[in-house]
């Protein structure tokens, strides 16, 4: 009975699963327990161990931060649906949520980009690696991420703003995001799409682009050296960050794939893509990191 100025969502179920949703949460919530557990042992180790105070570790804290940001605006309130039945989300809750998630992202992305170009510096000019990369120059990225992400999905909730919403209101996640919002209004939602494809493209786009652009570089600094055990040695330094890469990108083309050729899939899939997205790379993250870097695995330990 909401009115179309102010409508409400239904959150999507589990199909098949509903008399058991309560159930369904306890693993959900144990990855949400350890994506919090991890990401906050990074930021302790990482604030607490001087040695760690170098700009890689400084982006590593920033994704450990924006991870940690980005499941509690989604799982808390997923839980609350599986736990207490509460399906609905009202119109600014989740326009909020959705802007919450989509800026996080691109912020993630940015950090992502800023920790390639930390390691082709640190690879291909290490003798200007620190004039480079300074704890000011970080910090000033750091912002710029902020800020970047702010700028470029600021405008998706409010395109959705005056949208009527006269039809179904049941979503495909169990959480907001733009483009299932976006499908649900009744009125021309082209400059929505045209916008919310633009901002992809120009953000996490290019950012994968200058990404494999960074490694294509390091590949041919590495392969100029002589032997191939001092090949393995510089380019290992990189396996923690092309998996927390990986990590990131495929949940997100796989999502994106899923929702632009996706109609006909079953609501399931919708379901669990969803959640990859969110709590993949939260969990994955300090795992990767954890196991990857001697001094946070034995600060840690």
């Amino acid at each position: 009975n909401s009115s179309d100025l102010s409508p409400s969502f239904i959150l999507a179920s589990i199909p098949g699963l509903e008399a058991a949703q309560s159930w369904v949460a306890i693993p959900l919530c144990s990855a949400y327990i350890l994506a919090v557990t991890g990401n906050c042992a990074v930021l302790l180790v990482v604030r607490t161990e001087p040695s760690l105070h170098a700009p890689m570790y400084f982006f590593l804290c920033m994704l450990a931060a924006i991870d940690l940001a980005l499941a509690t605006a989604t799982v808390p309130r997923i839980l609350s649906f599986y736990w207490f039945d509460s399906r609905e989300i009202s119109f600014g809750a989740c326009l909020l949520q959705m802007f919450l998630i989509h800026t996080l992202s691109a912020i993630e992305s940015t950090v992502l980009l800023a920790m390639a170009v930390d390691r082709y510096v640190a690879i291909c000019h290490p003798l200007r690696h620190a004039a480079i990369l300074t704890n000011a120059a970080t910090a000033k990225i750091g912002l710029l991420a902020m800020a970047r992400g702010v700028l470029f999905f600021l405008p998706l909730p409010l395109l959705l703003l005056p949208l009527p919403f006269c039809g179904s209101r049941v979503l495909s996640h169990s959480f907001c995001l733009h483009q299932d919002v976006m499908n649900l209004a009744c009125a021309n939602t082209t400059p929505s799409v045209v916008y919310g494809l633009t901002a992809i493209l120009l953000v996490m786009g290019l950012d994968a682009v200058l990404i494999c652009l960074s490694y294509i570089l390091i590949l041919k600094a590495v392969l100029r050296l002589a032997a191939w055990r001092e090949r393995l040695k510089v380019f290992s330094t990189c396996i923690a960050h092309i998996c927390v890469v990986l990590a990131f990108y495929v949940p997100l083309i796989g999502l994106s794939v899923v929702h632009r050729f996706g109609k006909d899939l079953a609501p399931l899939v919708y379901i669990i893509m969803g959640n990859i997205y969110i709590l993949v790379p939260a969990v994955l993250n300090p795992i990767i990191y954890g196991v990857r870097t001697k001094q946070i695995r034995r600060r840690i330990l």
